[in-house]
């Protein structure tokens, strides 16, 4: 991430003759994480990078409104979050996708065939068996297991209380640890 710090930023954002290049210097700050969070959950890139475009819109929109009762960080992995969660909902709409063992193959090859993304034989499975979770424990999962995120940020992102935060992340690493062994 880069040096430039969030209140910086938004004094930059807020104010009209620099606003532009503060949204710009956020976006460079947050680009990467935010698109490895998402991919982590949508698996593809075009996804990815179709769900970052409605974050970044959002985050223009609403960062004017930004409270500053949470950190600048965490108010962005909410949004998207929340983002990802709307698309993968709408897209299960407009697709009618079911979880079955034909998806998974699609996501599997998908994975494989992706430029963007090499994985190992294991991080092969590790995907596998984070796909096969139900997305609140998919979501926990992977911002504790890939961005190391606490659980009080985890429940400011989520919206949810810590300890169902840590229950959940402890039954989806048990499924996971389960899904390794059996596969």
């Amino acid at each position: 991430m880069s040096k430039i710090n969030d209140s910086e930023i938004l004094e930059l954002f807020h104010n009209p003759q620099t606003r532009e290049k503060g949204f710009n210097l956020l976006v460079k700050k947050f680009k990467e994480p935010i698109y490895w969070h998402l991919r982590r959950i949508l698996v593809n890139h075009e996804d990815t990078n179709d769900v970052m475009q409605n974050v970044f819109l959002k985050i223009w929109q609403h960062l004017g409104k930004f409270r500053e009762d949470s950190k600048l960080y965490t108010w962005i992995y909410r949004i998207a979050t929340n983002e990802a969660i709307s698309y993968i909902k709408t897209s299960k709409a407009r697709f009618h996708i079911q979880i079955d063992s034909e998806n998974e193959n699609y996501i599997s090859n998908n994975l494989k065939d992706d430029n963007y993304f090499k994985p190992s034989e294991i991080e092969m499975k590790l995907q596998k068996g984070i796909l096969k979770l139900p997305a609140k424990q998919k979501i926990v999962f992977l911002l504790r297991y890939y961005q190391s995120m606490n659980y009080n940020q985890m429940s400011e992102v989520l919206n949810t209380n810590v300890n169902t935060l840590k229950t959940t992340y402890h039954i989806a690493a048990k499924k996971i640890e389960e899904y390794l062994k059996e596969n």
